[in-house]
């Protein structure tokens, strides 16, 4: 390795420093660009002005999240004090302001810090300081590595072993991005240099660039397999409460993809070793590997027993009790509890940038989303969207509408970033379809967000980082992904559409 204290830095020209600054200059310029030229637009027929105004800047907003010149929390920060400070023209209506009674710098503030009290970004925080605990106690290495012990001779049992080890994590770790570059990938990176597989090398394909690819499917299956598994998921809830009136229970969710989850995880392994096959079969070192590693963590710690038993009583509570408690609510009581106990420590809470940098992400796109609803916007767009679809029967509606929100995750480097922009119109659109079935169209669109990140090398958090480990090249990673990519989708048409139309 590198010894960073004895390399030098190295100046880069002029013309490429200042190229990068005029780069970055108009990737700031753009979300303000596109907002004032929709600020220029005239306003659509049978829309308020101030709800098109509202949308003007809500465009501007996730046009910055898909650029993002700035980090995602400071973009939506941003929308949301400019909307407070100009409410009387993008937030309220004439009627509103005409009211004597009505006070607008105190509404304006309450709606701007209104996603700060959402269930569902605190669910958010607290399921990101369950991942803390997998990592401070080397739970979730624990685990990984005992699965590589027992299923890691042979090349297609190690891709199960992957899989398996993304499942068992999923549950209590909201972020893929976290899941995948804290836990799974450290540990599978260090696999394919004992089978002789190098990146960036014709001897990738031995075995590193199977195992890659598969530890990437797993993080999208398991991120549509449960509500928790991935950050978007829960801002989702959130939308489609806000926009529809459907509360989607954690397990309501899981019941609602076990079919096709299980589906995937069980033949993904196998798919990928016909369609990408290792070109190395058995290796015997890669259990010895692991077993050497297991010696080295010891015994279980108290602080691992105990943090098995909080988030299994967490998984619980989410599942059977949430009439009695909110899911949020849970999850609190499971940090203090941790706290408490020793799992974590205070510092561990405010030193958690990841978490602090999410809670406010969302919970001011949390408060853009509903303002789409509160100013008027999203009936409108409803009532055009269902005159567009004016003739279609709810079911082809309902396929049409979802193959719709799926392609255009090509569009996206950010999951977040689509949630936020398509969510609310195409659950508007659907509310709006004569006979469709509003719950089992609410599940389809929420539960597609994860698997739908296969698609391309930058559809998804974990991409990135298994894209840039040097097993997968550009041509195979479009390749595959078109091919997968598909295959989810029609796990989800044809197995999840009539499993979930059956059961809600």
């Amino acid at each position: 390795m590198t010894d960073i204290s004895k390399t030098t830095m190295v100046t880069p020209p002029v013309s490429k420093v200042s190229g990068g600054k005029k780069n970055r200059l108009m990737m700031m310029l753009m979300p303000i660009l596109v907002a004032v030229i929709l600020l220029l637009i005239p306003v659509p027929e049978g829309l308020q002005p101030h709800a098109w105004h509202f949308f003007a800047v809500f465009v501007g907003v996730i046009v910055g999240l898909i650029f993002e010149p700035l980090p995602g929390a400071v973009i939506g920060l941003t929308g949301v004090v400019v909307i407070a400070l100009f409410s009387q023209w993008l937030l309220f209506s004439p009627a509103e302001l005409a009211d004597p009674k009505f006070k607008m710098a105190a509404q304006s503030f309450k709606w701007a810090v209104s996603g700060f009290g959402n269930s569902t970004v605190w669910l958010i925080f607290g399921a990101f300081m369950f991942a803390a605990g997998y990592d401070k106690t080397q739970f979730g290495r624990r685990l990984a590595l005992i699965l590589v012990k027992y299923l890691g001779r042979r090349s297609l049992t190690l891709g199960y072993a992957i899989a398996f080890a993304d499942l068992l994590l999923a549950p209590f770790t909201p972020s893929n991005t976290a899941r995948s570059g804290g836990t799974i990938y450290p540990i599978i990176a260090n696999l394919p240099p004992l089978y002789g597989s190098k990146p960036n090398d014709p001897s990738a394909r031995k075995i590193g660039s199977y195992l890659m690819w598969v530890a990437i499917t797993a993080a999208c299956i398991t991120s549509s397999m449960f509500l928790s598994a991935l950050a978007p998921n829960l801002l989702a809830l959130g939308i489609v409460n806000s926009i529809t009136g459907i509360n989607i229970s954690w397990g309501m969710w899981f019941f609602a993809f076990l079919p096709v989850g299980l589906l995937l995880l069980l033949t993904m392994p196998l798919l990928a070793y016909w369609l990408y096959p290792p070109e190395v079969k058995v290796n015997d070192e890669v259990p010895r590997w692991a077993t050497a590693e297991l010696a080295k963590l010891g015994k279980m710690s108290r602080h691992e027993i105990l943090l098995l038993v909080f988030v299994c009583c967490a998984l619980m509570m989410w599942i059977f009790a949430a009439s009695f408690i909110e899911p949020a609510m849970a999850a609190l009581l499971v940090v203090v509890l941790m706290l408490w106990t020793g799992v974590l420590n205070w510092n561990d809470i405010t030193s958690n940038k990841p978490a602090w940098n999410t809670f406010a992400w969302f919970a001011t796109l949390v408060a853009l989303a509903d303002g789409l609803s509160r100013t008027g916007f999203i009936s409108w767009l409803g009532k055009e969207g269902a005159v567009m679809m004016g003739g279609i029967s709810p079911g082809t509606a309902t396929i049409v509408l979802l193959l719709a929100f799926y392609l255009l995750h090509y569009l996206f480097a950010s999951t977040t970033a689509h949630t936020t922009a398509l969510l609310p119109a195409m659950l508007t659109i659907g509310a709006a379809i004569p006979g469709i079935n509003l719950q089992v169209f609410c599940l389809l669109m929420v539960t597609s967000l994860g698997v739908m990140g296969i698609i391309t090398p930058y559809g998804t958090g974990p991409s990135p980082i298994y894209y840039g480990s040097g097993y997968l090249p550009t041509k195979d990673y479009w390749r595959l992904g078109t091919i997968f990519g598909a295959l989810f989708l029609a796990a989800l048409l044809f197995i999840g559409y009539p499993w979930m139309a059956m059961l809600f």
